[in-house]
Parts: structure tokens; C-alpha cells; sequence
């Protein structure tokens, strides 16, 4: 498991949330994210960059925040337009044979197929930042789910350990309660005895005499 810092955020720290939230923003992405990038990269927890990010961080870079909000709307935009631009490519050669019998000048279809073709590049590129994002999101929840397991198995064999014990110390109550009684009984039954020993020899005793007559013994 990788350990998770305590000391306090240095420059270079803060240098690298702020370059990775901005992208994420460019991007389109979650701030969620991008703390869990940082979190990686640094060895912090997700939770410890959001918070350095509102309430220090942040405040420093907020017209870098409106300026990665305005590329990732012009981002959506190139994507919305590729949408529309791709099916283009396929009929292209169709589009120049019709626009030759027509008349029309070379200049034009090299203008049009210049921008589909500029267009499935900005696509690609695009779908390409966007896989490898979900890649190392995936990584980090593989990542988390793997921390999880361990801990799953650490709490299962603290629980056996801790259920042996409990087992061994009602054990051993049960005996100690056992022989507590044993010695209960043993020491009623001696003073039982105690107390007929001498109530008989407080009992006068009498012998007969040449005479025939009763005798007290002291």
C-alpha cells in the first residue's frame, strides 16, 4: 500500500495540483480526478488534495480556471463539429467526382477535405487523451479495490484471532468456575464435619458402675 504523506505541501506540490486540475478542467474531466492523479503522483490522499485545492491553491489560479473553462467549451465545440465533419470523409470521393462534373475548381475540394481530414485528427486526438484518462482511472480503482481486498483479509484474520481468544479465556473461566465450586463443597463439607465433632463432644457421656449405676464421664 503506498503511504500517505503527512508533512506540509511544498511549492512543487502545489505547482502539480494546479497543472493537473487545469488539464482535467481543459479536458473536460471531474476535479475527482485530477485529485486522485495528484494523490498518486505526490502520495497524498484524493481527499487532502481537494481540500488544498479550495482553500489555497484555487484562489491563485483563477483566471487560469476561466481560461481552461473557455478551451474545454471550445474542446465540446470541435467535438460537436468533428461529429458532423467524420461521415464526410467516407463520401469524399464521391463529393470530388460530383463536384468535377460540375465544373467546379480543384481549390474548393482541397478546402473541404482539408477540414474533415483536420477534423478526424482533432477527433482522434481527442478520443486518444480520453482513453488514456479512463485508463488511469481504472488503474486507480484496480489500485483501490486491491487496498480494499487486502484490508478485507487483514480484518478476517484479526477477527479469527480475536474469536481463539475469547474462546480461550471462556475456557478458562469455566474451569477457574468449576474449581471455585469444588472448593465451596469442600470447605462446607468441613465445617459441617467440624460442627459434629463437637457437638458430640459436648455431649455428657456416663459409664455403669459394680452397682449397676450410671456413671458421668467428664
Amino acid at each position: 500500500m503506498t503511504a500517505v504523506r503527512q508533512d506540509a505541501w511544498s511549492p512543487d506540490d502545489d505547482l502539480i495540483l494546479a497543472e493537473v486540475t487545469l488539464r482535467h478542467i481543459r479536458e473536460g474531466s471531474t476535479q475527482l480526478a485530477a485529485f486522485e492523479e495528484v494523490g498518486e503522483r505526490i502520495g497524498r490522499t484524493s481527499a487532502a488534495c481537494g481540500f488544498r485545492w479550495n482553500s489555497c491553491v484555487r484562489k491563485k489560479y483563477e483566471e487560469a480556471i476561466q481560461i481552461a473553462k473557455q478551451q474545454r467549451q471550445k474542446r465540446n465545440y470541435l467535438k460537436k463539429q468533428t461529429i458532423v465533419a467524420t461521415p464526410h470523409v467516407s463520401s469524399l470521393a464521391v463529393y470530388e467526382t460530383e463536384e468535377r462534373s460540375l465544373g467546379l475548381g480543384r481549390d474548393t475540394v482541397s478546402m473541404e477535405e482539408g477540414l474533415s481530414v483536420d477534423a478526424v485528427i482533432r477527433f482522434l486526438r481527442g478520443w486518444k487523451t480520453t482513453y488514456q484518462d479512463l485508463s488511469r482511472q481504472i488503474k486507480l480503482f484496480e489500485k483501490e479495490l486491491k487496498d480494499r481486498d487486502e484490508e478485507l483479509y487483514r480484518l478476517r484474520d484479526e477477527n479469527e484471532r480475536l474469536s481463539r481468544e475469547v474462546n480461550n479465556v471462556q475456557h478458562d473461566y469455566r474451569a477457574v468456575n468449576d474449581d471455585y465450586k469444588t472448593l465451596i463443597q469442600i470447605m462446607d463439607r468441613a465445617r459441617r464435619l467440624t460442627v459434629l465433632t463437637n457437638e458430640e463432644e459436648a455431649k455428657p457421656r456416663f459409664k455403669m458402675d459394680a452397682n449397676g449405676n450410671l456413671e458421668r464421664i467428664e
